[in-house]
C-alpha cells in the first residue's frame, strides 16, 4: 500500500495553517491523534503490536542450542554420512556437541543446556528448525535477515514495521536498537531506513552504559536550561517551517524538522524508561547483572511504553562466531543472556504482553555440524570449532500470535541443511508480517517508479508458525 502523497503531513497542515507559537502549542495538542492515525490500514487482524528480536549476532550453532542431533555422536569424528555441502572454510569430520539436551515443558521438545532457563518458556515457543539463506557470510546474511537484501540498500525490518504502524508514543522512538560496546558488523546498515523517511530509521543506542547523558549522546543541554532551550525551539521550528513552505512533501526536510521535536521530548521519558534503578530487587535479580541483561529489561520497559521495535544484538562484532573453543565461547555467551531472555518471557507473560509482543531469537544463520579445519591466522591451529552455515539453521518465535509449543520443519540427520518444510528468510518476514496484521504483498512503498516490499518479490506465511 502506497502513501497517499494528496495527503499533507502534520508540519504541512501547521505551516499552512500559520506559524508561531500558538501553531506549535497546537500542534502538540493534536500529536496523539496524528500519530493513532499516521500509519498504513491493516490488512489483517493483528495479533502482535510490538516485536523484540534478540540477535545472536555471530552465528549460534543451532545443533548447541536448539536443533538435538544424536547422529553427531555416532559419526563424531568420521566422514558426514551425507553428501559433505561446500563451506566457507575447509571443514571435516563430523563433530559431535558437548553440551546435553533434554525436552522441556508438556511439549517436550528438546533444548540444549546452554538454554535450560529459556526452555522453561518452551510451550510459548515455536523454533523453526528448518531456516536457511543465501550465502555463508557475515555481511550479507545480516543484510537478508535485517532488511530482506543482501547486497543492496533497502529499508530495515523494523523501519516498514514502524511506517506501516505509527507510533504509539510521541515521546520516543517507535525502532530503537540496542547493542552493548559498539556495531555489529555492517553497522547502522541494519537498521537502515533506506527510501523510507527518515524517522523510520533505528535509533542506535550503546546498552554497555548505565547513566541516560552516556546511553543518548545529548539528551540533555549542558548549556542552556529547560526554559531557554524551549525558546530556541521554538525559534528554530519559526526557521524551518519558513525553509519548508518553499519546499512541500520533501521527507528529508519533514524528517529532520520531527527529529528535533522528537529529541525534545524525549528528554523527560527518555530518563525514565532507562533507567532501571527503579525495579524492585527480584526482577532486577531475575535479569541479572551485565550489559545484555540491562537492556533486555529496558526492552521490556520500552515496549511497555508502546515502543514498536526494539532490536537487540549480543555485543559489537560478532560475538557468536565461534570457529574455535566453541564449547567455551558458546557457554559464556549463553550464560550471558539465557536468564535475562527466560526473564523477559515471564515478564511479558505476567503483565499480559506477551500476547501482542512477538519475541523472536536467532542470529544470521547457523554452523555447521562437521569441524573447522586448521587455518593460520583464523582459529590458532585448534579443531574445536564450527564455520558458518547457511543451509540449515534455527530461529525461535514467541508470543504475538506464534504458536507455542511447536516445531515447525527439520534439517537432516547431523543438521546441515534443511530437509523439511524449509523456511527461508522471506518466507520469515512474511510470516512476521502476517503476525502484525500486513499482507507482505500489499505493504509497499513506490520509490524509483517502483512499489517495495520487504519480501521482494519472494515470501510466503508459515502456517505452521501461525497460533
Amino acid at each position: 500500500m502506497t502513501p497517499n502523497m494528496d495527503s499533507i503531513s502534520r508540519r504541512q497542515w501547521l505551516n499552512r495553517c500559520g506559524t508561531g507559537l500558538g501553531a506549535i502549542a497546537l500542534g502538540d495538542m493534536l500529536t496523539r491523534e496524528v500519530f493513532a492515525s499516521d500509519r498504513v490500514e491493516l490488512h489483517f487482524p493483528a495479533k502482535a503490536k510490538h516485536v523484540i528480536h534478540l540477535f545472536m549476532n555471530g552465528g549460534p550453532s543451532h545443533v548447541d542450542t536448539f536443533d538435538p542431533k544424536p547422529a553427531l555422536l555416532k559419526f563424531d569424528g568420521k566422514s558426514a554420512p551425507i553428501d559433505h555441502l561446500k563451506t566457507e572454510r575447509p571443514t571435516g569430520h563430523v563433530m559431535r556437541s558437548p553440551f546435553k539436551f533434554k525436552p522441556y515443558g508438556e511439549s517436550g521438545i528438546e533444548v540444549s543446556e546452554l538454554f535450560s532457563k529459556t526452555a522453561a518458556h518452551i510451550d510459548d515457543i515455536c523454533v523453526i528448525r528448518s531456516m536457511h539463506a543465501d550465502v555463508p557470510n557475515h555481511e550479507p546474511s545480516l543484510m537478508l535477515m535485517n532488511t530482506g537484501e543482501s547486497r543492496l540498500v533497502r529499508p530495515s525490518v523494523g523501519s516498514w514495521l514502524t511506517y506501516g504502524l505509527g507510533s504509539e508514543n510521541e515521546n520516543l522512538p517507535s525502532f530503537i536498537v540496542m547493542c552493548p560496546g559498539g556495531y555489529p558488523i555492517k553497522e547502522s546498515q541494519n537498521w537502515q531506513n533506506g527510501f523510507l523517511p527518515g524517522k523510520y530509521q533505528g535509533t542506535y543506542i550503546d546498552s554497555s552504559h548505565e547513566r541516560v547523558e552516556k546511553l543518548i549522546d545529548n539528551i540533555r543541554s549542558k548549556a542552556v536550561s529547560g526554559t531557554d532551550q524551549r525558546q530556541q525551539l521554538d525559534l528554530l521550528a519559526r526557521l524551518n517551517q519558513t525553509h519548508a513552505s518553499a519546499r512541500p512533501l520533501d521527507p528529508r526536510l519533514e524528517s529532520r524538522i520531527e527529529s528535533f521535536e522528537l529529541a525534545y521530548r524525549m528528554q523527560h521519558e527518555a530518563s525514565d524508561v532507562f533507567d532501571v534503578s527503579g525495579e524492585s530487587e527480584a526482577t532486577l535479580a531475575a535479569y541479572g547483572p551485565g550489559d545484555f541483561a540491562r537492556q533486555t529489561l529496558i526492552a521490556r520497559r520500552l515496549v511497555e511504553r508502546g515502543v514498536r521495535y526494539v532490536q537487540l544484538y549480543t555485543g559489537a562484532g560478532q560475538p557468536w562466531d565461534n570457529h574455535d573453543d566453541l564449547n567455551d565461547r558458546h557457554r559464556d555467551l549463553a550464560n550471558q543472556v539465557d536468564g535475562p531472555i527466560a526473564a523477559l518471557l515471564s515478564d511479558l507473560k505476567r503483565t499480559g504482553l506477551l500476547d501482542e509482543t512477538l519475541v523472536i531469537w536467532g542470529g544470521e544463520f547457523g554452523r555447521t555440524p562437521v569441524v573447522e579445519m586448521p587455518k593460520e591466522g583464523s582459529n590458532q591451529g585448534k579443531m574445536n570449532g564450527r564455520d558458518h552455515n547457511h543451509y540449515g539453521f534455527t530461529v525461535w518465535l514467541a508470543g504475538g500470535g506464534a504458536k507455542g509449543g511447536t516445531v515447525v520443519g527439520a534439517t537432516d540427520e547431523i543438521g546441515f541443511q534443511a530437509v523439511e518444510n524449509r523456511v527461508h528468510v522471506h518466507d520469515l518476514h512474511a510470516t512476521m508480517l502476517r503476525l502484525m496484521g500486513f499482507d507482505h504483498k500489499r505493504l509497499t512503498y513506490r520509490y524509483a517508479g517502483r512499489d517495495f516490499r520487504l519480501t521482494d518479490v519472494h515470501g510466503r506465511i508459515v502456517d505452521e508458525i501461525l497460533g
